[in-house]
């Protein structure tokens, strides 16, 4: 009970776990709900297993006073909680004895039920969340494009008047129009937003009696104002489908395409398609057309005609109405543009732009009317744009209709009617986009949820049939919650899933403790199935029903209330109560009617000697297999060879290719050395020089060689190369003390998991003739069948931790043979003296010559070379050329040139030689600080060392012998009955805990012996 009761609350506290994961606005809603609820459930699970025990020990005792009103009290309400059972029971038992003989008739109904319920929740619409009643309500009013900001005052003024005479109970009403200081919600003049405050007492309202009525009734008065649209929402949610969307209405049908004349009159076919359809409300098609503009159409003919060209008369319109520089104006020393444009009177009207004149190029003057057409088209008001295409949206709000189905009608509906051209598309934004949204992460969320209960299932039952049992309960609550959100005409909607992931983690608890129970009376002897069900379910019913009905009640205000954000909170309660209510009753009757197929078809397979399950052949299969793989594991080991430390680490000296790279390395360096005797390219050339008029009279090179000699840099390179060659000598170096310690690490690893394997068999075998030994005692009745059970099933969890040992000791041999590079599988070996004896090693206080700082100073002899090598940029590099020629017919002249190279401008290699004094630098500071590093390292791994030799001598001085000497006394003291099993499992666990800590500190005096090894035993400190 108390197993199942703990794994009950960690399904509780679990469940909760996949809500603190949800994103979003979702996820700020209900993770304050599962933060309260897990913590609530950890301080219970607490409580739990301290306080309630030591509570009962003190107050649940036998009440021999039976006339003291506390014990007055307790009788009087026991009398009336077990009448209250019993009545349930009467009802109860016939509904039970009923379901079992007609099994398949009710795992029929529970299944027409689920699908019933599929079916319902199929059909039901979804919304993102529940709609809040803010009190108050948001109206959008807009004019037509272009407005001024009078205009659009003067009528929003009448609206207000309108408004606050028709309708008593506005208290008042706020508009806003334009953009404040802080653009962040950016809108034309054309439109206005206006906030109006209702009265809070609705007792005191006259027009109407709801929000939804009083509306409709405004939107009726307005309407019959000319020129004017309006839309209805509430303030927040306004701004929040804005912040989302950027989209003021629930819904944003959205059409991309390129064309904006397309767009707009495929927006206006699709807002009239919208308008038929039920439930879609304040239906507006984004304004991108209608917006007044003064457009100048030239007569190319006329401008012909006087000279004139289309620059200069955009000039002359641009100068008159944005301005234009003209000239400069002086004031001393201060110097100004002189810009010039029409002044503000004339500037006013269309008129002021038809007169503006122009010059001609005779000197005359005519207005630009006499050459162009001046008039107010419409032009575009606006271009929205989304992942950089052209779209135009309508938007629509949704009253008494969920989301999800109005979008649906309205794709069905655009789909057919709305001819859209190539390259033209729909999305849908709004609320029901941050639906799709949110069931995607929910479709991640709830598997979660369901696995993790199911995981959780298995290891308090350790049965997969029984698991899926009480699993059973999960679909059994979801027809609850289905059926009581289409009785109380609620949509799907995010709060509703959280509620049904609530709900799983709850419903699944009466069914563990109902299963818990069935295995506890199989366990005490009670054979006869439909027996162990009945005593089982008399028993169990109190707590199911009080699992349930206490969740039903905690949920219940949430589910009838009407305050603010309650419409958040009631699809969450009523998916939780309702299935409960069905998760309750149908686990009442379902899961004993498969609790008995189940075990009636277990008895069945015993009585006729049939095969066993297949679950268990599979495993037998699988084992037998594995056997034949993997023989046993004294097969396994004792067929290897044995391989000491010592020569494990010449082995992957040897063998390991990083070692053989690294060797490689220092023979690239040695022999890139030659490289520093290069003093240049050797130059052959010939050709020919004409001489005169004549080119028989020609001067013929018959042959040039020239040769470059840089001989100030060839000692600078050899420096160079020479660094470079100890530095891969010493990373070699560093590279065998890095390899050595992880080789004797994996065989220090190796060897302790050996060891931890051979304490194990030889504590099987001790368990092996305990349990011989408490049969025969049970057989006897010395000892009760409970201690029997409890010593063989102790010995069972030995068995298996015996071959988890065995598992980690091949998993530790794979990872020592990986050194090897070897066909050939080793083993470790026991001779391990000289690992047990102190090492003969000499401390210091610091260390010196470590490859790793050694590394870090021939860094700094690189930089001084590299440095050397820059230097002799400025040194000169001489070069000679030596050529036979030939003039005219005439043969035997030749000709030598010997000359110097040297660099006149310094500043590139200036440059160079300046870094590479800088990256010497760096150099010493990182020797610095690697110096500092590896001292405090070498340090800690001294004390590590002194610490682990310390404890691993007291171990083997000390505690191992004894421990030794009580496990053997102990198991023979059980042998021959002179003590009970709870002090011999005792001494048993306190001397094979030594012989672990043992085996533990050994290892760990190992691994601090090799890393005082890896700092000390390099050959350079001595």
């Amino acid at each position: 009970m108390m197993n199942s009761a703990f794994f009950g609350q960690l399904i509780i506290l679990i469940v909760f776990t996949p809500i603190l994961f949800l994103t979003g606005v979702e996820g700020k809603m209900f993770r304050p709900m599962a933060f309260t609820f897990g913590y609530a459930v950890l301080g219970a699970i607490f409580l739990s297993l301290t306080y309630v025990p030591m509570i009962s020990a003190v107050v649940m005792k036998p009440t021999f006073n039976k006339k003291s009103l506390f014990a007055k009290i307790e009788t009087g309400l026991e009398k009336i909680s077990s009448g209250l059972i019993k009545r349930i029971q009467k009802v109860y038992d016939p509904v039970l004895k009923l379901s079992l003989k007609n099994r398949l008739t009710v795992l029929a109904i529970a299944v027409l039920l689920f699908a019933g319920s599929l079916y319902l929740f199929s059909r039901m619409g979804g919304e993102f969340i529940p709609s809040l009643d803010e009190g108050d309500i948001a109206m959008q009013t807009f004019l037509r494009p272009g407005s001024s900001l009078s205009e659009t005052i003067k009528r929003e003024t009448e609206v207000e008047n309108l408004i606050l005479s028709k309708f008593p109970e506005v208290k008042t009403m706020v508009a806003r129009i334009g953009v404040a200081d802080i653009p962040t919600d950016p809108m034309g003049f054309d439109y206005t937003d206006s906030f109006i405050i209702l009265e809070k007492d609705k007792s005191k309202w006259v027009s109407a009696k709801t929000k939804e009525e009083l509306i409709e009734k405004i939107k009726e008065e307005v309407s019959k104002l000319p020129g004017l649209n309006f839309a209805f929402s509430q303030p927040v949610e306004l701004r929040f489908n804005e912040l989302l969307t950027g989209v003021r209405e629930d819904i944003a049908v959205k059409i991309y395409g390129e064309d904006l004349n397309i767009l707009a009159k495929k927006g206006e076919e699709a807002a009239a398609i919208i308008k038929t359809i039920e439930g879609a409300e304040d239906v507006t098609l984004e304004r991108t057309s209608g917006l007044p503009q003064m457009t100048v159409r030239y007569n190319r003919k006329k401008i012909a005609q006087y000279g004139l060209d289309i620059s200069k008369l955009n000039s002359y319109v641009s100068s008159a109405f944005a301005g234009n520089k003209a000239g400069v104006i002086f004031e001393g020393e201060k110097r100004f543009d002189l810009v010039i444009r029409f002044d503000e009177n004339h500037r006013k009207s269309i008129d002021n732009l038809r007169n503006l004149y122009i010059d001609l190029p005779n000197g005359s003057q005519i207005p630009i009317k006499e050459v162009a057409d001046i008039n107010f088209r419409p032009g575009p008001m606006q271009i929205s744009r989304d992942n950089t295409f052209r779209r135009i949206y309508v938007g629509v709000n949704v009253r008494d209709r969920d989301v999800e189905s109005l979008v649906h009608e309205i794709q069905e509906k655009l789909d057919k009617k709305l001819d859209l051209p190539s390259g033209y598309y729909i999305t849908y934004g709004g609320a029901f986009e941050n639906l799709q949204r949110a069931k995607k992460r929910l479709s991640v969320v709830v598997p979660i949820a369901l696995a993790l209960i199911f995981i959780l299932l298995y290891f308090a039952l350790h049965s997969i049939s029984q698991t899926v049992m009480i699993y059973m309960a999960v679909p059994l609550a979801a027809i609850g919650g289905v059926f009581s959100l289409w009785l109380r005409n609620m949509p799907f909607s995010i709060s509703a899933g959280v509620g049904f992931i609530v709900l799983f983690g709850v419903a699944v608890l009466n069914g563990l403790v109902l299963i818990s129970r069935f295995n506890s009376l199989k366990t005490e002897g009670v054979t006869d199935n439909k027996e162990r069900i009945f005593k089982a379910t008399h028993e169990r019913l109190r707590p199911i029903l009080l699992t349930a009905t206490a969740a039903m009640f905690g949920f219940m205000p949430m589910a009838i209330s009407n305050s603010a954000g309650a419409e958040v909170q009631r699809p969450l309660a009523t998916v939780v109560i309702g299935g409960l209510f069905s998760a309750t009753l149908l686990t009442l009757v379902v899961i004993p009617v498969l609790y008995y197929l189940v075990e009636s078809r277990k008895n069945r397979r015993k009585k006729s000697n049939m095969k066993r399950p297949v679950k268990l052949t599979v495993i037998l299969v699988i084992i037998g297999v594995g056997g034949i793989l993997n023989p046993s594991p004294a097969q396994n080991t004792d067929s290897l060879n044995s391989i000491s430390i010592e020569d494990a680490v010449k082995k992957a000296v040897a063998n390991y290719p990083a070692l053989k790279a690294a060797r490689l390395k220092v023979e690239s360096n040695k022999t890139l050395k030659k490289t520093s005797w290069d003093i240049g390219n050797t130059e052959i050339s010939t050709g020919a020089e004409e001489l005169g008029n004549n080119t028989a009279d020609g001067v013929y090179n018959r042959f040039t060689i020239t040769q470059n000699f840089d001989v100030f840099g060839i000692a600078a390179k050899n420096k160079t190369a020479n660094a470079k060659i100890e530095i891969s000598e010493t990373a070699l170096d560093l590279t065998k003390l890095e390899l050595k310690r992880e080789v004797e690490t994996d065989w220090a690893n190796a060897y302790n998991a050996k060891k931890q394997y051979e304490l194990y068999c030889q504590l099987d075998s001790i368990f092996e003739k305990s349990v011989k030994a408490a049969k025969i005692r049970f057989e006897t009745e010395a000892i009760s069948r409970l201690e029997y059970l409890s010593v063989t099933n102790r010995a069972k969890q030995i068995t298996i931790n015996k071959e988890n040992a065995y598992r980690n000791f091949v998993i530790a041999l794979r990872n020592l043979n990986r050194w090897f590079v070897s066909d050939t599988l080793f083993s470790v070996d026991n001779n391990i003296d000289k690992l047990i004896s102190e090492p003969e090693v000499t401390y210091y206080d610091s260390i010196t010559f470590h490859p790793q700082l050694l590394l870090y100073s021939q860094n700094i002899k690189l930089a001084d070379a590299s440095l050397k090598q820059q230097q002799t940029g400025f040194a000169p590099v001489l070069f000679a050329q030596y050529g036979s020629q030939k003039i005219g017919n005439q043969k035997g002249f030749y000709k030598y040139e010997i000359g110097i190279s040297i660099p006149l401008v310094f500043v590139s290699q200036l440059g160079k030689t300046q870094s590479a004094k800088i990256n010497r630098l760096i150099s010493e500071e990182q020797y610095i600080q690697k110096k500092i590093e590896i001292n405090t390292e070498y340090g800690n791994v001294l004390d590590e060392y002194r610490k682990w030799l310390q404890t691993w001598k007291y171990y083997k001085e000390e505690a191992l012998p004894m421990a030794v000497e009580q496990k053997r006394g102990t198991a023979l003291a059980y042998e021959q009955g002179d003590i009970d099993y709870v002090t011999f499992l005792q001494n048993i666990r306190d001397a094979v805990q030594v012989e672990f800590e043992t085996q533990q500190a050994f290892v760990n005096y190992l691994k601090a012996r090799f890393n005082l090894e890896y700092y000390l035993n390099n050959g350079r400190n001595q």
